[in-house]
């Protein structure tokens, strides 16, 4: 998971786990995948589990808890993210996912999905991803599968730190979803969405270091390894190292075209 990452994610994957990242990743509020960028069941301890489709962020879900919300408020659009997922806006129906991503040793740590789980708690959750694109803050999306409408994960696009020409993506994948695909197609989807369409200069994703599974994916898709943050979030009770990724606006093709429209 990119730190986000809200969490999210080519034939087998690389990634065995899952792509959550809070911000700059996303998928942190994620805020920051993959990667961000940024995986929504509690396999092994944080920090020893297995490369992870959660990336961390700036903040829970991948954005940044504490950023001031935007001036207007947000659609989020539904798009495809290839032929099996799509990305839609949040829904009351998404309570199993949430279920299921709290009983991830890591999402609950990196993210604001609740760690004890509730039918209340998973419904505040969901109202939250909601304020988030009524009061400007970012673009939260829950990753589908189109054939049955199962919800596997979750990513972000947060918009915190846009008056400075940057944004990040978050994402996280539960287990049902990893090792298909699904966190890369997600993270180029709204890669090339935010770059193209949204004209955003700056993506950002934040990644933990161990998180080699995040980081493959984040690569593939076209950000570029910048350096290491040194205690840079507050993962459960400690500061966490986060790797930043990024990619901008000027740089090559997503997908196959071109970012930039000019």
């Amino acid at each position: 998971m990119a730190a986000p990452a809200p969490d999210p994610h080519p034939g087998p994957d690389p990634d065995p786990v899952r792509d959550t990242s809070p911000g700059p990743g996303p998928v942190h509020d994620t805020p920051p995948g993959t990667g961000p960028g940024h995986g929504p069941e509690r396999d092994s301890p944080p920090g020893t589990a297995p490369d992870a489709d959660v990336r961390p962020g700036t903040d829970p879900d991948g954005i940044d808890a504490e950023a001031p919300p935007g001036p207007d408020p947000l659609t989020v659009p539904s798009m495809s993210a290839g032929p099996d997922f799509v990305l839609r806006p949040w829904e009351m129906s998404d309570l199993p996912l949430i279920r299921e991503a709290a009983q991830d040793p890591y999402i609950p740590l990196i993210t604001t999905v609740p760690s004890r789980y509730s039918d209340r708690a998973a419904e505040e959750f969901v109202r939250r991803q909601w304020d988030r694109a009524a009061t400007g803050a970012g673009y939260p999306f829950a990753i589908v599968r189109s054939r049955d409408r199962r919800p596997v994960g979750a990513i972000g696009l947060w918009l915190r730190d846009l008056p400075e020409g940057r944004a990040s993506i978050g994402y996280w994948m539960v287990p049902y979803g990893r090792g298909q695909g699904v966190t890369r197609a997600a993270l180029r989807t709204v890669t090339g969405w935010a770059l193209r369409d949204l004209g955003i200069p700056r993506l950002q994703l934040f990644i933990e270091p161990w998180n080699t599974a995040s980081a493959r994916i984040a690569v593939d898709v076209g950000y570029r390894h910048e350096g290491l943050l040194r205690g840079w979030q507050q993962v459960g009770d400690e500061r966490r190292d986060m790797a930043v990724y990024g990619l901008l606006n000027s740089d090559g093709p997503v997908d196959g075209r071109a970012v930039a429209s000019n």
